[in-house]
């Protein structure tokens, strides 16, 4: 059976005093790849950020890559991130460094240090995106899409246990947002564990899986995957 890679059971998720989403209940096996959708301003992002560790959990219970969010301190959210990626919506790109120096950034800040790991771990993530030819280019040089791939790959560095996309196509046109899901439905195929906060339902029609919404101050399952 698969392993459990996100729980929440009973969670109320607060910005400030104001309560956003109420009575979550959600769940991600290793290899699931999901979908959060509802419109703008339903909670999507609050539901991603109480994940990774930007709002605290104050009501209910979490657990995520083996890090309880009720009672997780403010020492162990950045390895806590270390074991997620997190892919956004306007790429957030270092726009004075080329795609190879904007990755080895990340590795040097989370503990890398041997040039040749550095760069065969860089090749690799960009061999999965489709972009090794372009590690030489500037963020400023490379299509919405392309500097999306490199974001993706970003997200990669470090083998997160789970991906985590808040409205990774939101700025791009539907041509290139088809591109951006291939390779995330290409890495869930190799076995990535994928969420996917959006509001673009052309993406759920062509690439259906397990899908809940915002709507309310409640998530709720609107379709499950067929397997």
């Amino acid at each position: 059976m698969a392993e459990t890679v996100l729980k929440l059971e009973d969670v109320k998720i607060f910005q400030g005093n104001t309560l956003v989403l109420g009575d979550v209940n959600f769940e991600m096996k290793r290899g699931d790849f999901v979908y959060l959708i509802g419109k703008t301003g339903t909670g999507k992002s609050s539901f991603l950020k109480i994940l990774y560790g930007d709002l605290d959990l104050r009501e209910g219970k979490g657990e995520i890559v083996g890090f309880d969010l009720a009672n997780m301190k403010e020492r162990d959210i950045p390895f806590l991130r270390r074991k997620l990626g997190v892919v956004f919506q306007d790429f957030l790109l270092l726009n004075d460094r080329t795609v190879y120096d904007n990755l080895e950034f990340v590795l040097r800040a989370t503990g890398w240090k041997d040039k040749v790991e550095i760069k065969t771990k860089i090749d690799d993530v960009l061999g999965k995106v489709d972009m090794k030819e372009q590690d030489y280019k500037f963020p400023h040089e490379l299509s919405g899409g392309e500097q999306q791939r490199v974001a993706i790959a970003r997200a990669l560095l470090n083998d997160p246990e789970l991906i985590m996309a808040d409205e990774p196509t939101g700025n791009l046109d539907p041509e290139t947002s088809f591109e951006v899901m291939d390779v995330l439905n290409d890495l869930n195929k190799k076995g990535h564990t994928i969420l996917v906060a959006t509001h673009d339902y052309a993406l759920l029609v062509k690439y259906p899986n397990t899908t809940y919404k915002c709507e309310a101050n409640k998530v709720f399952e609107v379709s499950a995957k067929l397997h």
